[in-house]
């Protein structure tokens, strides 16, 4: 059979994977976008659709959900192949035909040039690690909102002190009947904006304190939760527990194929490219001083990326100077 070759294969399809795909259809590449779940969209679609983006130009606030939307709108203007619940596990050089081999859980896929946009990794929640934890999961308690209208009118306790425990909390207060949010310590480890709203709000905030343990029999009625000062315990009687401690990531098999890391990022040079040539990171998963985690900063990686990856195909092929508003016609 034949080899269908690619310009450009992009592992992931987060929001930034997906950008990059855009871009290099605009830059009229042969792309293809390999993801490991079975939707596109990365984190974003998979584990926080329904929350609120603040931090996109242009958007003073859009659903992670709608977001991903718009961006596959986007893509369909131009050709790329996506292949779904799909892991990419190794890769080989082929000098003789200046293309790389890449060899996923269910196939083997060739191009001339690879972009790794895969965010952290794979993912798993941390969990409270407390006891009948597990009998509960999917029906009090949650890591992640798939659906806002489960906790329409119910009482709700968020469980963390970040930037994503704080979103939650402000985004449940407009639905349920009833908000709480548990963190040890005294001060929030969120952006300051964020942080004054919340203490705007009418959500309950409960500091320094953790949750203790569970409130149940036979059915789950709430939990307790201890002063991490004075060890004094309150019962809570609530009807969910949304606990936001962020996630175990691991992008194996990634770490094991040559690169360069830092801190468990993919080190890139102005380029975005890695010390394997020919292969270039974006978003989360690549690393450089002063770089600034935010979904803007990969969505400007992505062009960067796209281009070189081009040039490294094409050397006598110029990076163009044009606007993308002379690529449509009104």
């Amino acid at each position: 059979m034949k080899k269908e070759i690619y310009d450009i294969t992009i592992i992931g399809s987060g929001p930034v994977g997906l950008y990059a795909a855009i871009y290099a259809g605009m830059r009229k590449a042969k792309v293809k976008i390999i993801e490991s779940l079975p939707n596109i969209g990365g984190q974003l679609n998979a584990l926080y659709p329904e929350k609120y983006i603040y931090d996109l130009p242009g958007f003073p606030k859009i659903r992670a959900k709608d977001f991903i939307h718009n961006l596959q709108e986007q893509l369909n203007l131009f050709e790329a192949t996506i292949c779904l619940n799909e892991k990419v596990n190794n890769f080989k050089w082929k000098d003789d035909e200046k293309l790389f081999e890449l060899t996923s859980s269910s196939a083997t896929h060739y191009s001339h040039s690879i972009i790794l946009a895969a965010g952290k990794g794979s993912f798993a929640p941390r969990i409270l690690g407390i006891e009948n934890e597990e009998k509960f999961v999917g029906s009090a308690i949650h890591y992640h909102v798939d659906n806002l209208e489960k906790f329409r009118n119910q009482k709700i306790v968020i469980a963390g002190g970040g930037d994503s425990a704080i979103d939650w909390a402000l985004l449940l207060e407009m639905v349920a009947k009833e908000v709480s949010i548990v963190h040890r310590r005294e001060q929030f480890r969120a952006h300051e904006y964020s942080v004054e709203r919340l203490k705007s709000s009418s959500v309950n905030i409960l500091t320094p304190y953790v949750i203790d343990k569970l409130s149940c029999s036979d059915k789950f009625e709430g939990i307790v939760v201890k002063n991490v000062k004075n060890k004094e315990l309150n019962t809570l009687h609530v009807d969910h527990v949304l606990c936001n401690y962020g996630f175990v990531s691991s992008i194996s098999p990634i770490d094991t194929w040559g690169f360069e890391f830092e801190r468990g990022k993919i080190m890139v040079g102005r380029h975005q490219e890695t010390n394997i040539p020919g292969i270039f990171a974006i978003g989360d998963i690549a690393g450089y001083t002063g770089r600034a985690e935010l979904i803007a900063t990969g969505l400007g990686e992505a062009p960067l990326a796209v281009n070189h990856a081009l040039t490294f195909v094409r050397p006598d092929r110029r990076i163009p100077q044009t606007h993308s508003s002379s690529l449509f016609k009104d």
